[in-house]
């Protein structure tokens, strides 16, 4: 059973109560009419967000109005999470990861003995033999090394410019905005309501819950202080 049933039959019970319960009956009746009223007028305000009632002007807005609501979707998915800051924290991760990826994936041991074959091959080869030959480069293998890896990631960065940058950042963009406009335009005025509906679905059953109890107090004040005047 709903909030908003128990808040109105509760106020309901109390209202009847105060026809019938001949001790204090007009304080009880004023707290449950109050009360009955605060929380039909909020259950008809709630519904009235998302059902169109003939003859009310105002009514069945999420419906009526399901463009902008599709507009204020887009904007918030965009501005928030895919602006133009956070795209590029993003493409710049991606384009660090992959100097990474590639620096890593390069056979830098590789790479040094194809250096030390061209050497012995070479007309330093002579003179390599005279000075132990291979061992003699062993020495050499991790300094070459570091200074390739910083080497060919200094390419890489230089060729990854601002304007690389800018244009990856667009590109996703546009690709992101393309996305959002493809599934939106594939929604139709009642997918909004259900969307909607069922994110706030389950708290606007409070907002009757509070009309009937802020009814009540109202109308238990209204009985003293018309008991007062009168």
């Amino acid at each position: 059973m709903s909030k908003s049933l128990v808040t109105n039959l509760v106020a309901l019970v109390l209202t009847v109560i105060g026809f019938l319960e001949p001790f204090d009956s007009n304080l009880i009746l004023m707290i449950g009419l109050f009360s009955l009223s605060g929380g039909i007028t909020n259950w008809l305000a709630i519904h009235m967000l998302f059902e169109k009632i003939p003859f009310i002007y105002g009514s069945g807005i999420i419906q009526i109005n399901f463009k902008f609501f599709k507009i204020a979707i887009k904007k918030l998915i965009i501005n928030e999470f895919f602006s133009d800051k956070n795209i590029q924290k993003f493409t710049s991760k991606i384009g660090n990861e992959t100097i990474l990826s590639i620096s890593s994936n390069i056979n830098y041991n590789s790479i040094f003995e194809e250096l030390t074959d061209s050497i012995e091959k070479s007309q330093l080869g002579g003179m390599l033999a005279m000075v132990g030959g291979r061992k003699a480069l062993e020495p050499l293998r991790k300094p070459i090394i570091k200074r390739l890896e910083s080497l060919i990631k200094k390419i890489i960065e230089k060729n990854k410019t601002s304007s690389l940058d800018n244009k990856l950042t667009n590109d996703v963009k546009l690709n992101i905005e393309k996305l959002i406009d493809d599934r939106l335009n594939e929604l139709s005025p009642q997918d909004i309501k259900i969307i909607i509906r069922d994110v706030i679905d389950k708290h606007l059953g409070w907002l009757v819950i509070w009309g009937g109890v802020f009814g009540g107090i109202i109308g238990g004040i209204s009985f003293y202080v018309s008991s007062i005047i009168l």
